[in-house]
C-alpha cells in the first residue's frame, strides 16, 4: 500500500529516488535498524560470548518474524501461522532454551597466545541487561528482512534493495560519528599486528542482507529468520569452541549440540508450513 509522497527525496541523488518516493516512509528504515542490530552485536559479544550473542534475539526474531508473515506487515504477503509453523518456532524456541538458559556459562579452555581465558565477562545485571538488548535487537532485526524483502520488490532488485539499505544505514554511522566526535583510529590492543579478518565484517554485513532480501521475497520472513538463525548459532558455536577471531574458546557441551539439531528441526517443520 503506497504512502505519502516525499518531495525532499527530489534532492537525493540517485535513480531510485522516483520509485521510492511514493513509498512509505518506513521503506527507508532497514539501514537504521541494521546499525541498530549491529552496534547491539557489539555490545552483547564481550558480556554473552559468540553462542548467546547470536541465540538471545532468537526470540525476537522469530516472534515478530512470525507476527509479520501472518498478518502481512511491511505490504508483505500473508502466510497463515498455521500448525506446523506453530510447533516449528516452538521447536526453535526450545533449542533457544537449551542453549542458553538451561546451559550454564561455558568453562573456558587454557587461553592461548593474547586471551586471558575469561570468555563472557560481566555479573548478572551486565547479562541480563545484556540479554533484554538481545532480545529487543533481534525484534528489529526482523521488521529489518520483513522491510528489505519489500524494498527489493519495489525496485526489482535484491543487489539494488541491500545497496540502498547499506547505503542509508552508512549516511546514519556518518552522522553519529560526527555529532559524537567519535576519533577514527586503529590500535593494536596486544601489540601484535592487526588480522587482515577485522575487514571483513563489511563484506559478510553485505551478504547476509542481500541474502536476507533475496530469501524473504521467496520464502517468507518467518522461514528466512529461522533459516539464517540456525546457520548464525552453528557459527556461534564453532567460533566459541575454537576461539576464531580473536575470542577465548570455550567447551561445547553436550546440550547445546542438542539444542542446535532441535533448532534444525523446527527450521524443517516451519518450512512444510
Amino acid at each position: 500500500m503506497p504512502g505519502r509522497r516525499h518531495p525532499g527525496l527530489a534532492f537525493f541523488p540517485g535513480p531510485a529516488v522516483g520509485v521510492l518516493s511514493d513509498q512509505p516512509a518506513w521503506i527507508w528504515a532497514g539501514g537504521i535498524l541494521g546499525v541498530v542490530f549491529l552496534t547491539g552485536n557489539l555490545l552483547l559479544l564481550p558480556v554473552l560470548g559468540a553462542v548467546q550473542t547470536v541465540v538471545i534475539p532468537v526470540f525476537g526474531q522469530i516472534a515478530m518474524g512470525l507476527l509479520i508473515d501472518a498478518n502481512g506487515w511491511f505490504d508483505g504477503r500473508v502466510v497463515p501461522l498455521g500448525v506446523p509453523r506453530s510447533v516449528g518456532a516452538l521447536l526453535v524456541a526450545a533449542g533457544v532454551v537449551g542453549a542458553v538458559v538451561l546451559t550454564p556459562r561455558a568453562s573456558p579452555l587454557p587461553a592461548r597466545g593474547g586471551d586471558d581465558g575469561r570468555g563472557p565477562r560481566g555479573g548478572p545485571a551486565a547479562t541480563w541487561s545484556a540479554r533484554g538488548l538481545g532480545l529487543v535487537s533481534g525484534m528489529l532485526s526482523a521488521c529489518q528482512t520483513a522491510i528489505n524483502a519489500h524494498l527489493g520488490q519495489v525496485l526489482g532488485s535484491p543487489v539494488a534493495a541491500a545497496f540502498t539499505s547499506f547505503a542509508v544505514g552508512s549516511l546514519v554511522l556518518a552522522v553519529i560519528v560526527a555529532v559524537l566526535r567519535t576519533p577514527l583510529r586503529l590500535s593494536r590492543p596486544e601489540g601484535a599486528a592487526n588480522p587482515w579478518w577485522m575487514w571483513m565484517g563489511g563484506l559478510l554485513g553485505g551478504a547476509f542482507v542481500l541474502g536476507n532480501v533475496y530469501l524473504a521475497g521467496r520464502v517468507g520472513t518467518g522461514l528466512t529468520v529461522l533459516l539464517t538463525l540456525t546457520g548464525s548459532i552453528i557459527g556461534g558455536l564453532l567460533v566459541d569452541r575454537f576461539g576464531w577471531f580473536g575470542t577465548a574458546p570455550t567447551r561445547t557441551r553436550p546440550i547445546q549440540v542438542a539444542a542446535v539439531l532441535v533448532m534444525l528441526a523446527g527450521a524443517a517443520l516451519t518450512r512444510l508450513g
